[in-house]
């Protein structure tokens, strides 16, 4: 583990669900101190009221300065206009981000910062900051995104890359994709928080009111329900087998047209991640149904780990980091193959939590991903 460093992470917003970004940045905030910058946006904004909402939010924020919210790490919410197509907004942008992002350090004390950057659109102000070093973490194929300009986010992630003294990627593919921009890329798969989600193998865990009582069998998913997962499976395996529940827990921003009307498919909603393990002893068999397309061949979905470390079934699309791990779960080609080999685990009574599975990611946490990552560090790190 590196330590006493200083740490600039452009990312995510803090307040969303914790995905990888947070993991790794948690774990190293135990030995270094992190300023999370929250999103600067890949994606084009809207008229609509959730965007609205959002630029409302991010005024807030950015008047409120950095905040505390964890031991060592700090939050700041720069201003920031994401037409990243646009040459004057970039000018703005990059203008505005150095000079709130210095601004911020000054105030922290910071020295010789790393810049450690989940976000292309970072390119615009990284190396500009005074850093020792340049990581570029990569974990997904930011041009597949819908409603990001996508020639300017490759042009500023080949950018981001071509001055980053090393980069860092989640899946095989994204490596492949990746690395001739770079060649100090190295692939890091992503880990899970066994002992977290292992609760779900507890008979004492607490399954929720909102579940406890759906019809047996439950087939689960839980995650953001956007447009890359594939609601037309769920239709097909809803109306194919009613005797099923399926149940989908998270925030939905997608069209939810192709289940809807369907009595035995229930939508949750969002839940706090405290709160998984429960809903993961709930289910029977866990899905990892996603459509095939540029973003999800590259993925490497956190969820895949997180159910098998609550020792459950996953049955999942034929994405290759899943493909990756077909020992120790089920993909699927098609529709129809999905509901064969789910009808398969009903008949073995293979379902459930079971400790035997969960303890086959005992090497997968996030504490062993975080030491990986830091073992190629120090020969990039100036003094």
């Amino acid at each position: 583990m590196i330590e006493g460093k200083d740490i600039i992470c452009f990312s995510n917003d803090w307040d969303g669900d914790p995905l990888s970004k947070k993991h790794i940045m948690l774990r190293l905030a135990r030995r270094n101190r992190i300023l999370w910058v929250n999103s600067i946006g890949n994606r084009n904004p809207t008229a609509s009221v959730h965007d609205v909402r959002r630029v409302f939010k991010k005024l807030r924020d950015f008047a409120q300065g950095s905040k505390n919210v964890e031991p060592n790490i700090h939050v700041f919410a720069p201003l920031a206009i994401p037409f990243h197509g646009n040459a004057t907004a970039r000018w703005i942008n990059r203008k505005a981000l150095q000079w709130s992002i210095q601004r911020a350090c000054r105030k922290l004390g910071f020295d010789k910062p790393i810049t450690w950057s989940f976000v292309p659109a970072s390119a615009e102000v990284a190396g500009s900051l005074g850093e020792s070093a340049v990581v570029y973490h990569c974990v997904d194929e930011n041009t597949g995104f819908t409603g990001t300009d996508k020639d300017a986010i490759r042009s500023l992630e080949q950018e981001l890359m071509e001055k980053s003294d090393c980069v860092f990627v989640s899946s095989d593919v994204l490596l492949n994709t990746k690395r001739h921009h770079n060649p100090n890329t190295f692939l890091v798969t992503h880990g899970v928080d066994v002992a977290h989600f292992r609760k779900a193998c507890a008979p004492g865990t607490t399954i929720p009111e909102d579940i406890a009582s759906l019809p047996k069998p439950v087939i689960g998913f839980f995650g953001l329900v956007a447009d890359w997962v594939d609601l037309d499976l769920i239709r097909f395996l809803a109306q194919s087998r009613p005797q099923w529940t399926f149940v989908l827990i998270g925030k939905v921003v997608t069209s939810l047209t192709p289940i809807e009307g369907l009595s035995n498919v229930h939508l949750l909603g969002q839940k706090p991640y405290l709160s998984l393990p429960g809903y993961a002893r709930a289910f029977d068999i866990a899905l990892m149904p996603f459509v095939m397309n540029e973003l999800t061949l590259a993925a490497n979905p956190l969820k895949i780990r997180e159910y098998l470390a609550a020792g459950l079934p996953v049955v999942s699309s034929a994405i290759p980091e899943a493909e990756k791990l077909s020992n120790i779960l089920h993909v699927a080609h098609s529709h129809a193959e999905f509901q064969t080999i789910i009808e398969g685990l009903i008949r073995s009574g293979n379902i459930g939590p079971q400790l035997s599975v969960s303890e086959q990611m005992d090497s997968e946490s996030w504490d062993a991903k975080v030491e990986e990552i830091c073992g190629h560090l120090p020969q990039f790190l100036s003094s």
